[in-house]
């Protein structure tokens, strides 16, 4: 028998988690930031107009996110997929975080964070520069803007608040008229 494989998500596994879930339930990772860090050259951009990702950046901070625990007999396929979709550039790192549920409980977690040391790494930028870039790229997966809009939107809908997701949304709705 297998273990129960928890995965902790912040951005786009919040809305498209992308494999089978028993369960889901806000959780926080604490020393961590949600922030636009990491320049996307597949889903939300290209090589040359570069988009914008979340990714889970050390922080003296917390994140709030969902914790999925995998459906029984799916871990190992769930990995696969993971790894396919959110180690396509050597951005992220996989890690495994402790994070608590919003009813106490206390997880390990698998998640995704930024390597700092990679050439995507894009920490610092002010609101407005990201904006800019959002409102603008598109990749393999869609507009940069309708990523912030969904993850953004299915925060709110979770009671989760983020207000530099929330100004984002402002900004790049602005430029976009």
């Amino acid at each position: 028998m297998q273990e129960t494989l928890w995965v902790f998500g912040y951005g786009s596994l919040i809305w498209d988690p992308g494999f089978p879930v028993a369960e889901r339930i806000v959780a926080r990772a604490q020393g961590w930031h949600r922030s636009f860090c990491m320049r996307s050259v597949h889903h939300r951009g290209t090589p040359g107009q570069m988009g914008l990702v979340l990714a889970l950046d050390r922080a003296d901070a917390f994140c709030d996110g969902v914790a999925f625990r995998v459906a029984p007999g799916a871990e190992a396929a769930t990995l696969l997929v993971l790894r396919e979709r959110e180690l396509i550039s050597s951005a992220y790192l996989e890690d495994w975080l402790s994070v608590q549920t919003a009813d106490g409980r206390l997880l390990t977690a698998l998640t995704y964070v930024i390597d700092r040391d990679h050439a995507q790494y894009c920490g610092g930028l002010s609101l407005d520069e990201q904006a800019r870039i959002i409102a603008k790229a598109k990749g393999g997966r869609g507009p940069n803007r309708d990523y912030l809009y969904a993850t953004a939107s299915h925060l709110t809908d979770l009671g989760i608040a983020d207000g530099d997701l929330d100004r984002l949304v402002t900004l790049v709705r602005e430029i976009c008229g």
